[in-house]
């Protein structure tokens, strides 16, 4: 009778033994979902459509490969009730030139009120997807791609979005609730060059002065070397639409001339009345590193007339139509 009892108590500690192990492993089940849903100490206000404000501002840097580091304030400078649109400007009107003729800044002039989507050739485009939730996915138009975007995760009441396009870009994003619009933006192309990177720097409301917003269109880009011959070349300025020109053109240049014997002579003349609105020279080993300025802007052909010498000497010349937009705050 003894032994059948040692028996009985070894097949009860064995059982109860068994169920604790399989509670613990429920228990570790159960940690592990909490852990990949945790939303840290996210709100709900934190994934619903932010609040603008006139004066609302957002410091930012942009890097570029090609035109390098810059910042530039984003104010909200207009909100218009019957289009349902705020007016996104920057708080210099030097870098409005800029960000008009460089063109990398998406995030400028109209913005809608209804889910702060972006225009893009003219047809606003979904960047957000309120409210926030996890594994929502989406499409949009930006930077020239077409992008498919998941939200990925949120925590602290940061969202962080991913988005690949058709032609194998890559995107991703880090908008926060509590800030009202993006903490940082990446975006790299198919050979894994980064092509635009954004950071926020500071949010602060009651911007007061001056809020600028140049809305262009290009109108010419070109890379020209040296050349034995003098190069022509042309664009035509057409303005915004046939009932409205541009208020003005912008021009950007990025210049370097060879060290050895190099030299450089830009100009760019009306083809009607024969002004030259830009003339520029340059001498051996010169260098104009992202300059820019606004000459006049006058319907039909402008003729470009350039001189370069210099095994290594180039000239890149960009030039937009802008139409002014300006508020002071």
């Amino acid at each position: 009778m003894l032994k059948n009892d040692t028996v009985v108590g070894l097949d009860m500690r064995a059982y109860l033994l068994s169920l604790l192990m399989i509670t613990v492993s429920l228990a570790g089940c159960i940690s592990n979902e909490d852990t990949s849903t945790d939303i840290g100490n996210t709100t709900e206000n934190d994934l619903v459509l932010p609040e603008w404000q006139i004066g609302d501002q957002w410091l930012y840097t942009f890097i570029t490969p090609q035109f390098g580091e810059d910042s530039t304030r984003l104010v909200v400078a207009d909100i218009r009730e019957d289009d349902g649109l705020f007016m996104l400007g920057i708080s210099s009107e030097g870098e409005a030139q800029r960000h008009a003729v460089i063109n990398h800044n998406p995030f400028l002039g109209r913005v809608t009120m209804n889910g702060l989507s972006v225009y893009e050739n003219g047809e606003p485009q979904p960047v957000f997807n309120f409210p926030w939730e996890v594994g929502n996915t989406w499409a949009f138009r930006l930077l020239g791609q077409d992008w498919s975007a998941t939200t990925d995760n949120i925590y602290n009441g940061e969202v962080t979005v991913s988005a690949s396009s058709s032609e194998g870009h890559q995107l991703s994003y880090v908008f926060s609730g509590r800030q009202g619009f993006i903490m940082s933006l990446l975006w790299t192309d198919n050979e894994g060059v980064i092509n635009l990177q954004m950071s926020l720097i500071q949010k602060d409301t009651g911007y007061t002065g001056d809020v600028f917003f140049y809305r262009a269109g290009d109108l010419h880009d070109n890379l020209y070397e040296e050349n034995d011959q003098e190069i022509y070349d042309s664009f035509f300025d057409d303005g915004y639409s046939p009932n409205e020109a541009w208020d003005t053109l912008v021009w950007y240049l990025d210049v370097e001339i060879d060290d050895k014997g190099g030299s450089g002579t830009l100009t760019i003349s009306d083809q009607q009345d024969g002004t030259s609105p830009l003339s520029r020279a340059w001498g051996n080993g010169a260098t104009e590193k992202g300059s820019f300025g606004t000459i006049p802007s006058k319907t039909g052909e402008h003729r470009i007339t350039l001189t370069l010498q210099g095994e290594t000497s180039f000239v890149h010349l960009k030039v937009a139509g802008a139409l002014v937009r300006s508020w002071t705050l």
